[in-house]
């Protein structure tokens, strides 16, 4: 009885996985306007651009993110001590969104760019406070009105129980 001998299989040479061509198209299109605008930005004042980037980086990682943090874990732990942990992302989302559109706008909000602003566009520098309020607030309620359609839903499917 003879023994037959294989030979090792041939690699099998797979196309990596790069996307379609309309995709690398738009992410070479996309990498050459990044370039563009980093050249652009960095060309006038290149350490005060790249000494505010680090200074952000910085101020986000070791101050903003141990507060999101904390506030995010002491929300969870009072809603877990209720009893309803799973409403957390109720609080969460408008409170990130309102957040984020906070530190967009505050120049605005503070009035720290209110010559400038009304100087570049002729508009009128006041309202923003208010209208990022009214945000906040439409934000929150609307997120306790989705909270409340939830919790309607939820008893609406409960069996009723006999006593």
């Amino acid at each position: 009885m003879k023994r037959r001998v294989s030979l090792p299989a041939r690699p099998v040479l797979r196309r990596p996985p790069l996307g379609s061509p309309l995709q690398i198209l738009l992410l070479a299109c996309s990498f050459t306007l990044a370039g563009y605008a980093g050249v652009r930005l960095l060309a006038g004042d290149w350490f005060g651009v790249t000494l505010w980037f680090v200074g952000a980086a910085l101020l986000h990682d070791l101050v903003l993110v141990p507060l999101y943090a904390g506030a995010d874990r002491l929300l969870a732990r009072g809603l877990g001590a209720a009893g309803r942990r799973e409403w957390t992302v109720h609080v969460r989302v408008p409170a990130a969104l309102s957040c984020l559109l906070l530190l967009l706008w505050f120049p605005l909000i503070s009035g720290q760019m209110a010559d400038r602003y009304r100087s570049a566009t002729g508009l009128a520098d006041t309202g923003f406070l208010a209208r990022w309020l009214l945000i906040t607030a439409v934000l929150f309620g609307g997120s306790a009105v989705l909270l409340a359609l939830r919790l309607r839903r939820a008893t609406k499917d409960r069996p009723p129980v006999d006593h």
